[in-house]
């Protein structure tokens, strides 16, 4: 198993981690980024490291039947029922999980956002309320600091919570095909590029 990271302009003034398809059924992420990248960006002040499809599996778990965003080694992690909500026999127990976690102790990054459905908002954890703000700003979604129901294990608790790295969650209209959403991303990105 591999898990492809491409990276743009490696000696920016900031770093930006973008991760797409953490739940194998929301898969528009990895269109965003990957249509992105076949643009040809000679301006990008940021580095940007994406990951277009973290979760080859087509369902909300790995093949493991691990809930990626449930295994991340947090004082919250607990060990679940197997459902579709399952964070592992143990945190970190998930290639995935470890790949994120060695990327993020490897590197210093300045913000990480995820791309989820379908709940029509952006989520933040740790210091990120202003960007999550300039990114409702960009694609029209209200800012919600809480998710509303337990998330124990999460890369937003791992991340943001706990090591105080603006992380945003951003949750798409799953009812919007994804050619339709594309404008606002491209927006985004270029913003996190030039003006974050």
């Amino acid at each position: 198993m591999s898990i492809e990271l491409k990276i743009l302009n490696n000696s920016g003034l900031k770093k930006i981690l973008i991760v797409g398809v953490f739940h194998g059924d929301e898969p528009q992420g990895e269109y965003f980024i990957n249509e992105y990248l076949k643009m040809q960006k000679n301006n990008i002040k940021n580095s940007f490291y994406f990951i277009p499809r973290l979760n080859e599996n087509n369902l909300r778990t790995n093949k493991n039947g691990v809930d990626l965003n449930r295994n991340f080694p947090t004082k919250n992690w607990q060990k679940s029922k197997r459902d579709d909500y399952f964070g592992g026999d143990i945190p970190a127990s998930e290639y995935e999980t470890q790949f994120l976690v060695d990327l993020i102790e490897k590197n210093n990054f300045d913000a990480i956002i995820t791309i989820h459905a379908p709940y029509k908002i952006i989520n933040y954890d740790g210091p990120a309320q202003k960007l999550a703000e300039k990114i409702s700003q960009i694609l029209g979604y209200p800012v919600e600091s809480d998710i509303g129901y337990p998330t124990p294990g999460s890369f937003g608790t791992y991340c943001g919570v706990e090591r105080n790295i603006p992380t945003i969650t951003i949750e798409i209209d799953e009812n919007k095909a994804p050619h339709e959403l594309l404008e606002g991303f491209i927006k985004l990105f270029d913003f996190l590029a030039i003006k974050y």
